[in-house]
């Protein structure tokens, strides 16, 4: 009886669609959900905090000063996640993002002081980057390595759903209805029903695996410490680096783009959501697309010449387009596309972690949310940075520029990719 047990047990996990588990489908449902939450104000949040009395400059600290926090959330996120396991660490995320989302609506914005927004805001960015890469180490517990890429493609298409499309278009919509601090409030809707799902509905047992019952108060420190001492290994810093590069237009752009395509390109703020949020929907097919075809034809071939390449071309495009073409919706749309296939070409990045370090995955894939941290801070931090010194298109070729860096830097990327493994 109990063998039977057993083999069912291996049998549900081992179902998959095109790489996805299923035991985690619910999972995948609520990243998507929670993400929805946390992205309604990405694009429109800095252009908000100037609309209310505040500087550029100012906004864009408050986005980086977040960034920053996201970033140490991000690297504690796989440690923690192993010791006292995914699925805890996800209900702790979502009751945290709530508390002091409400915290800096209440504070911060409503009664406009500067530093609540700061801290509050800032406090809230311990909790994205928990709820979702504890699901990435979750994942790495129940997918086949051989075919890793593709869950984690999954992972970042339902990622792309919440924070891109949803995310974009949801405000787009309800701004003209209910207004900017009406949407703002709206989200706490989505990620009470993500963080809801993740704790009812997801039934794989790997959620619940923790070390803290096997390691007393100096062990689990050690481990946790081991997201920091893992970055010995050459090809973990390399990789590292490279995944830094990854996102950072992705962030960066929206520091400063929503008030360079509304004042000197002539194109509405609703038509700049839309166009930010297409791109977001090509991200949904492209992260699937590109996980199933970087496990065919070699991750790291994948990320040099589509990943790096692709977005330094593309960012540029985001500029010189429309300022060649003006605000035209339906071209500036190709470039959306085109930044779409670019920036989910790093896909395999997500696979390539835990890969170069099997046995400590969960320190590997702190890394990973280290690095993935430090492109949500640094990009709108370069933005921040060259804007005090220079213009917007000056920003735009600084980002072109690290991608070519990012470019050179796969060919010191030696991985032994299971699925291309005789």
């Amino acid at each position: 009886m109990k063998v039977n047990k057993l083999k069912t047990i291996e049998r549900n996990q081992s179902k998959q669609f095109l790489g996805l588990p299923m035991t985690l489908i619910w999972g995948y449902v609520a990243v998507a959900v929670f993400m929805t939450g946390d992205g309604i104000e990405q694009a429109f949040l800095s252009k908000y905090i100037q609309h209310i009395g505040f500087s550029a400059s100012q906004a864009s600290t408050v986005l980086t000063t977040y960034g920053l926090v996201v970033a140490i959330a991000s690297w504690l996120s796989g440690v923690l996640a192993e010791v006292f396991s995914p699925r805890r660490l996800m209900t702790f995320a979502f009751i945290t993002w709530i508390v002091f989302h409400v915290g800096f609506l209440v504070l911060g914005l409503e009664t406009q002081n500067y530093m609540m927004m700061v801290i509050m805001y800032s406090i809230r960015g311990l909790a994205y980057p928990m709820f979702i890469y504890s699901f990435v180490v979750w994942i790495t517990y129940s997918a086949p390595p051989q075919r890793l890429a593709s869950a984690m493609g999954w992972f970042w298409a339902m990622y792309s759903v919440g924070i891109g499309v949803l995310g974009s278009y949801l405000p787009s919509f309800t701004i003209p209805f209910i207004g900017f601090m009406g949407t703002l409030w709206s989200s706490i809707i989505f990620i009470a029903i993500g963080g809801l799902m993740a704790f009812f509905l997801v039934k794989d047992q790997k959620g619940k695996v923790k070390e803290s019952d096997k390691l007393n108060a100096k062990e689990m420190f050690g481990e946790i410490l081991r997201g920091v001492t893992i970055l010995r290994n050459p090809q973990i810093a390399i990789a590292c680096v490279v995944r830094i590069i990854n996102q950072l237009s992705l962030f960066g752009l929206v520091a400063f783009m929503p008030s360079v395509f509304t004042d000197d390109f002539g194109f509405s703020t609703s038509q700049w959501l839309q166009i930010w949020g297409f791109m977001y929907i090509v991200t949904i097919f492209t992260n699937l697309f590109w996980g199933i075809v970087g496990d065919k034809i070699g991750w790291v071939k994948q990320i040099r010449w589509f990943g790096c390449i692709g977005m330094a071309v593309s960012t540029l495009a985001f500029y010189y387009v429309p300022l060649w073409f003006g605000p035209n919706f339906w071209i500036t749309c190709i470039v959306a596309i085109a930044f779409g296939f670019a920036v989910a070409a790093f896909v395999p990045m997500s696979a390539i972690f835990p890969t170069l370090e099997p046995t400590h995955k969960g320190a590997a894939v702190s890394i990973h949310n280290l690095s993935a941290g430090l492109s949500n801070f640094l990009g709108p931090a370069i933005a921040t940075i060259v804007l005090m010194f220079s213009n917007a298109l000056t920003t735009i070729w600084v980002y072109a520029a690290i991608y070519c860096i990012g470019f050179v830097l796969t060919f010191f990327m030696k991985v032994k990719q299971p699925s291309l493994q005789k």
